[in-house]
This record gives C-alpha cells, sequence and structure tokens, in this order.
C-alpha cells in the first residue's frame, strides 16, 4: 500500500476526482490526476512497484478504496511481455504510463459467431504506443484491448479501475479470425 506524503495526496486528488459525475467525467478526471502524478512527481512508485516477473506481468495493489469506488494498481510489463485480447467485464479503467514505453491495441466486437457458441469476431480499430505521461481510458462497452511492451527495457503502468478488477474475459484466438471468451480471475504479485 501507499504511504509517502504524495502518495496520499495522489489518493486524496483520486478521491477527488471519482466524487460525482458520469463515468466519462470520471474517467476525465481520473485522467488529469494520474498525468499530472506522472510528470510532476517522477519517481514516486517505491521500488517494490518496479520489480518484473517471469514468465507474466507483475501486477501490485498500491491502494484499495475503502468505499469501494477504485483500485490504482501498478503493472510492470519486461521487454516482450503482454496481455491477450480482453474486456474489463464492465469496469471503466483509465491507464497511464509511468516509465517505458507500452502498445495499447484497442479493438471492436463484430459479435459472436452463433447462438451461444462462445465464438466472437474482432477487428482492430486503434493501435497507440504510448510513453511517459501519456494516459487514456477505457469506457465499456470500449474496452477491448491488449497492451504490451514493444521495447527493450521494462514499463511501467499505472491503472485505475472503477472498483477492484478481480476478473476479466481474455479472447483466445481460435482461427479463422474467431476468438473464444474465456474468462480469467485476477490475482497480485506475490
Amino acid at each position: 500500500m501507499a504511504s509517502s506524503l504524495f502518495a496520499n495526496s495522489f489518493i486524496r486528488s483520486l478521491d477527488a476526482a471519482v466524487q460525482d459525475g458520469d463515468v466519462g467525467s470520471r474517467c476525465s478526471k481520473v485522467k488529469s490526476v494520474l498525468k499530472d502524478a506522472i510528470e510532476g512527481n517522477p519517481g514516486f512508485l517505491h521500488p517494490e512497484f518496479l520489480e518484473t516477473s517471469e514468465g507474466g506481468y507483475s501486477r501490485h495493489l498500491f491502494h484499495r478504496d475503502p468505499a469501494g469506488r477504485y483500485s490504482v494498481v501498478i503493472m510492470v510489463w519486461d521487454r516482450g511481455q503482454g496481455t491477450p485480447l480482453h474486456d474489463h467485464s464492465g469496469m471503466w479503467c483509465v491507464e497511464g504510463v509511468y516509465q517505458g514505453k507500452i502498445q495499447v491495441i484497442s479493438y471492436a466486437c463484430d459479435g459472436e459467431t452463433g447462438e451461444d457458441s462462445g465464438l466472437f469476431r474482432f477487428h482492430e480499430s486503434e493501435k497507440v504506443l504510448a510513453g511517459v505521461g501519456e494516459a487514456g481510458a477505457l469506457i465499456p462497452p470500449y474496452d477491448y484491448h491488449s497492451i504490451s511492451n514493444p521495447d527493450r527495457s521494462p514499463a511501467v503502468t499505472i491503472h485505475v479501475y472503477g472498483g477492484e478488477m478481480e476478473r476479466c474475459n481474455m479472447f483466445l484466438p481460435e482461427g479463422e479470425g474467431c476468438f473464444r471468451r474465456q474468462e480469467q480471475v485476477l490475482a497480485y504479485t506475490p
């Protein structure tokens, strides 16, 4: 959990940002808080939040709002690490780059291939290479995306979710442009 004076100020700013308004307004405010924190206070994350993991990206809980309105998760991406195409199971998210670069590919869902088939078709709608201080929002139903680190050095991202994201849907390629939905339970890196 966060403990520094700056981290406490950061959390108070997030508390204010998620108070009122519709999801779009909240995300815009959270994005502003996140960008200000990253650009105005480089190096505010403690070293334990910056460690990579073998076999996949690291996922560290930074803060869980006691009222359940949001959570802040730090993710560390070693060279070549990334996610499959996934959603946020109906939860909004603002993601900002703290260190390095990440590639985010957004997808549009073209629908299920047949009634209750579990297979879906997607097409790429946008590809973004983001660097330090850049942030973006994912608001359902426009939350289908993948994230990866295209660089040789580790990347670190800060994610603010509209609650605690404990699961998501991954969409795994099945061939011929089809993806099979699979629920994924998420955990934090020990």
